[in-house]
């Protein structure tokens, strides 16, 4: 009922929350931050292992043995943090093939971006761009 009573304002608020993204993207140098690859551990799915198996020539086995492990949740994550693919000028050596949480991050940019609202204010701390997006939807500045 919420939902449908307040359905434009919600796509209103993607549309400016879309477009404080690009511009905080626009502000931001990614390569000369590096937050996220080094304190934030992303999901990994099957595709994501067998994609990285592909980039590297390696059979899947041997993503999971070397990098991965099972977390609390059951959740295959990186075993290490920093990811064991972020070099030390923050260039990622799989950027084609990276995780797909990798490519998605920092979901500002996400349609319905209320149903992560909490998590973006948890990813605020860490990245630039986040704390940017909703420093201006808060303050209007």
């Amino acid at each position: 009922m919420w939902f449908r009573k307040n359905k434009q304002r919600l796509m209103k608020m993607d549309r400016e929350i879309e477009q404080l993204h690009d511009e905080a993207v626009a502000a931001t140098d990614c390569l000369a931050c590096g937050n996220c690859c080094r304190s934030l551990g992303p999901m990994i799915l099957t595709k994501d292992i067998d994609l990285m198996a592909k980039s590297l020539r390696v059979k899947p086995a041997e993503i999971i043995d070397r990098y991965l492990h099972s977390d609390e949740d059951g959740d295959m994550v990186f075993r290490t943090m920093p990811c064991p693919f972020l070099g030390d000028d923050n260039y990622c050596s799989i950027y084609e093939s990276r995780p797909r949480a990798c490519r998605d991050y920092p979901h500002t940019d996400r349609k319905k971006f209320y149903q992560i609202y909490s998590l973006s204010v948890k990813n605020a701390e860490t990245c630039p761009i986040v704390f940017r997006v909703l420093d201006k939807l808060t303050t209007g500045e």
